[in-house]
């Protein structure tokens, strides 16, 4: 799903999004949705953020059950005294599992305002297994790869990855896929943030021989959905296993 965010309005996002949901019901088994897309890109508004059973995760849970979708991203979350970039997988039955953002962008001042994600957690979900990756994850392999006795089949990037360095993204994202023979879809907004960045997309999904299954142009709005062969996958990995010669 590639749209604007509204800067700082969680109730306006959240309405964009629960209806952008409702569209695809019964034509989707998950969605992704931009980094922090409750309120764009905000490193400095600690008035934002929720606790785990705050607005935004019970909207989700509320229309994974109503769309039977597992839905993906980010969000502000408050736990004690602690920030983080959380990024989550709610599924349909209120089932949820978080993860937070790993590695917080310095240059953007998310380090003095976050606390780094530790776990890596994969989740499965109709019988298919997903990792998540937001936004700045995606720089860092060591961080994404693969462990040889524990794979998983598609990674979820979750992002705001502005045009001024649009074109790492075009070579990061599918890097990712290729290294961990994996399926990838990657979603970033349009629009502008608080600063003057421009963030014009460039959402994508491949598959493990680099097939642009869906690809979104520059400020291109709308939802694409992608679809993903897992049998084709497994028997690649069994053809060509070279995850078996990971380090």
């Amino acid at each position: 799903m590639q749209y604007p965010i509204v800067w700082a309005d969680t109730v306006a996002n959240l309405q964009t999004t629960v209806s952008r949901l409702h569209e695809i019901k019964g034509q989707a088994d998950v969605a992704v949705l931009p980094e922090m897309f409750t309120t764009g890109f905000a490193t400095n508004r600690p008035d934002l953020a929720e606790e785990i059973d705050g607005i935004t995760i019970t909207t989700l849970q509320q229309t994974a059950n109503e769309c039977d979708l597992m839905i993906v991203g980010s969000f502000i979350c408050k736990e004690g005294d602690k920030l983080y970039n959380r990024g989550f997988f709610i599924k349909p039955g209120g089932e949820a599992v978080f993860v937070d953002k790993r590695h917080l962008y310095a240059h953007g001042g998310e380090n003095t305002f976050f606390t780094a994600g530790t776990t890596k957690p994969i989740v499965e979900y109709k019988g298919v297994r997903f990792r998540l990756a937001i936004c700045y994850d995606l720089r860092f392999p060591v961080w994404l790869r693969q462990d040889k006795n524990d794979l998983y089949d598609i990674l979820l990037v979750s992002a705001n990855w502005p045009q001024c360095r649009i074109a790492y993204w075009d070579i990061l994202v599918p890097a990712r896929a290729i290294e961990n023979q994996c399926y990838i879809a990657a979603v970033n907004p349009i629009g502008e943030d608080d600063k003057g960045l421009h963030y014009n997309g460039h959402s994508v999904a491949y598959d493990s021989h680099l097939k642009p299954l869906v690809h979104f142009a520059d400020d291109e709005e709308g939802t694409k959905i992608a679809d993903f062969d897992i049998e084709a996958l497994h028997h690649f990995r069994e053809v060509l296993p070279l995850y078996r010669d990971a380090d």
